[in-house]
């Protein structure tokens, strides 16, 4: 039999990882498999040991990747799964490659700094702590990729191609439309990845990718993002309540701290910025980006206009590149980094990681949550477990760098720059097929989320809907 099992996302939003076995008896013979997918496990410790684990199939039986995009969640186990011992392609588009060669390098070496500093500060459970890769073993990964031309038809095996179709998420985000054929006929199987948000740009300002998802499909089994499945992203236009936040915490003082995904919301908060202060909206203060991998995204971003909005399109004719605007500063090294703290006056603060999991932030709000002159704005999907869940839930107190930090500062968050579509988006979307699915399964999404979308396409749509399970098969007849 051809089956899909969930090894990542299930249960969960993070850890993207859905394994295709073209056929599998019971004697062990395996078919061709292909992994779409191959994302880190975030939040919750239960979750985060998983990424130390083997997969469930040795490595070197993984015959190749689909990458639908470049966010850690869905990449960020491809160097610890050729550290295993995978060594097939890995397919992506070209943006993708793009972002996943400063992102994965990026990662790797994040973790050793992690673990450098955790042995330095004797902190860590293990000794000595180590990094889930290196920089040098990311960067191995990589030679690994081939670029796919967007709806160019892909032959993986006799029985198992796909093509990429626009997803809208990101920058070279794309769901993975995969052609199985099983006991003489062909299925067709969608992945969505994550699917952007069907877009009201007055509701939803700051949308740098063009819209969509991509209309018209056509699947016999659908497995779909179900991260926003219980909660719907505010109608109103955010860009008031935001300008009102930050002038007030430069009013009274205080600096304004956003956690943000150095890869799209990073660079669609900046040009937000830059539109509100040329229209003076906020106070000119200086705005610091500080992340390496943030800059570098910049550029590719700039490289592949191909994917824009109109109106990202005319703001870069306008104002060019954000790397050499006025005011706004884009930390490169640790010592700029450091630099930024030495700041008594009010400013912007812009860093990843976007749930706070790790990277250069962490030093950011270890300084400044205490102060309750400042402001922290969370504008990204903070998934349980995080410390950014934590910092957003109202808690007094967070665990950073292994020290207690109490929090003073004010909390703000604009849940309308997410690039995740939410219920009504979804159904608007899927409206669109032109036939129901045989099965649609749920996938990354928090329990509650995923249950509760499932019951709204069964009532509004009329689909078999189930929410995958971790470590689950599914065959596809």
């Amino acid at each position: 039999m051809a089956y899909i099992q969930f090894l990542g996302a299930a249960g969960t939003v993070t850890g993207s990882k859905h394994l295709i076995n073209t056929s599998f008896d019971f004697n062990g013979k395996q078919g061709f498999q292909a992994l779409v997918d191959c994302g880190m496990f975030q939040g919750q410790k239960e979750w985060r040991e998983r990424n130390w684990q083997d997969p469930p199939i040795p490595a070197k039986e993984i015959d190749a990747v689909i990458l639908t995009h470049a966010h850690l969640d869905h990449c960020g186990w491809i160097p610890r799964l050729v550290k295993c011992g995978f060594h097939g392609p890995i397919y992506a588009t070209s943006a993708t490659i793009d972002l996943c060669g400063i992102i994965l390098p990026d990662s790797g070496h994040l973790q050793e700094e992690d673990a450098a500093f955790y042995n330095k500060i004797k902190k860590s459970k293990h000794t000595p702590a180590l990094p889930l890769y290196t920089l040098e073993e990311a960067e191995e990964s990589l030679k690994l990729f081939r670029p796919v031309q967007v709806e160019e038809t892909v032959q993986l095996s006799p029985e198992l191609s796909f093509r990429f179709v626009r997803a809208a998420h990101i920058l070279g985000s794309c769901m993975a439309e995969v052609t199985l054929q099983t006991n003489g006929q062909a299925r067709r199987l969608l992945f969505s990845g994550d699917i952007g948000r069907v877009r009201n740009h007055e509701i939803a300002p700051g949308k740098v990718v063009r819209s969509g998802p991509q209309e018209g499909e056509t699947a016999d089994v659908v497995v779909m993002e179900s991260t926003y499945g219980n909660r719907q992203h505010p109608t109103e236009d955010p860009r008031p309540a935001l300008a009102a936040t930050i002038s007030q915490t430069v009013r009274r003082g205080g600096s304004v701290v956003v956690p943000a995904f150095a890869v799209e919301r990073t660079q669609k908060f900046v040009f937000i910025l830059k539109d509100m202060m040329e229209k003076g909206q906020i106070p000119r203060v200086p705005v610091f980006c500080d992340s390496p991998m943030a800059i570098k995204a910049v550029d590719i971003f700039l490289k592949h206009t191909e994917e824009y909005t109109d109106a990202t399109r005319e703001f870069v004719e306008k104002y060019g590149s954000p790397l050499q605007w006025e005011g706004f500063t884009f930390a490169l090294t640790p010592a700029e980094s450091k630099k930024i703290n030495d700041s008594r006056y009010p400013c912007i603060i812009i860093s990843s990681s976007g749930m706070v999991t790790g990277g250069r932030i962490q030093h950011h709000l270890a300084q400044r949550l205490p102060d309750p002159r400042n402001t922290v704005i969370f504008i990204g999907f903070q998934a349980p477990g995080t410390r950014g869940a934590t910092i957003k839930s109202g808690a007094t107190e967070v665990k950073i760098f292994g020290e207690i930090i109490p929090i003073r500062a004010q909390i703000a968050a604009f849940e309308q720059f997410s690039d995740h579509a939410d219920p009504p988006e979804l159904l608007q979307w899927l409206r669109t097929f032109t036939k129901k699915p045989g099965s649609t399964y749920l996938v990354h999404g928090e329990p509650a989320a995923s249950s509760q979308l499932r019951d709204l396409m069964a009532k509004e749509l009329g689909w078999n809907v189930q929410v995958a399970q971790w470590m689950q098969k599914v065959e596809v007849r």
